[in-house]
């Protein structure tokens, strides 16, 4: 059985030809994997092409690539998704986006409510939008996507829900119809409560901004559940599942 090539996110524009690689990057290859001139490897920047390759130097300073073949990669599902997901503590909220960008998720803004126990300021709400990221883009390596979600900073939920754009918008909620109740949108915003849940002033706050309360079947799911759950309804009603 052949090798499994592999695959990388490069968080720089890709060409034809040589280049060198960014140094996050280069080190990962180079020094954690330690892969060695000669290897083959397939990149991604993130812009939907894939590039065939091969290390041409691996250096304790540098990674050259040269790239010989490019071609179109996956192609995103029909149905667009941004994903509101209240925010929740560490392992849970990166649990969310990683299983959010596997199942094709167009956008995510982690939300900031009233029963959120998470408060981010600054210079630590800007680290974990880099880790996120970071989470997103490994995501992609793993499930073959060539296009990277969008993880927008936190922002609170009055204000997402006046900027969100969506032709369905629907906040989940235990008392309401079913997903397949809704004729198929061609773009989709879900708001996801944190784990003490959305309150019931929060709830109808999102149907005055045009949001139709839909739920997940009869039990009571986790913060980090739902996103995966109502992903994968979504997906297989009116996405490419």
């Amino acid at each position: 059985m052949p090798m499994r090539l592999s695959r990388f996110f490069i968080d720089a524009p890709l060409t034809l030809g040589q280049q060198e690689l960014p140094e996050a990057q280069a080190h990962y290859i180079g020094r954690v994997l330690r892969l060695a001139a000669g290897d083959a490897v397939q990149l991604f920047d993130g812009s939907g092409q894939e590039f065939l390759g091969e290390l041409v130097e691996v250096g304790k300073k540098a990674v050259r690539v040269e790239l010989r073949e490019a071609f179109a990669g996956m192609a995103e599902s029909p149905l667009r998704v941004h994903l509101g997901q209240g925010l929740s503590r560490g392992e849970r909220m990166d649990w969310a986006i990683q299983k959010a960008t596997e199942l094709g998720v167009a956008e995510i803004s982690p939300i900031v409510s009233e029963r959120c126990e998470v408060r981010l300021k600054d210079e630590r709400a800007d680290k974990r939008l880099a880790h996120w990221r970071q989470v997103a883009s490994s995501a992609c390596e793993q499930c073959g996507r060539s296009v990277l979600p969008v993880i927008h900073p936190p922002v609170t939920l009055a204000d997402w829900q006046r900027q969100v754009e969506a032709d369905l918008k629907l906040v989940l909620h235990p008392v309401a119809g079913p997903l397949a109740s809704h004729a198929k949108p061609g773009s989709l915003a879900f708001l996801i409560g944190p784990e003490g849940g959305l309150s019931d002033t929060e709830v109808e706050a999102a149907k005055a901004a045009g949001f139709h309360a839909a739920r997940l079947g009869p039990r009571v799911l986790r913060t980090e559940t739902a996103p995966v759950v109502a992903l994968t309804v979504a997906q297989q009603l009116w996405g490419d599942f």
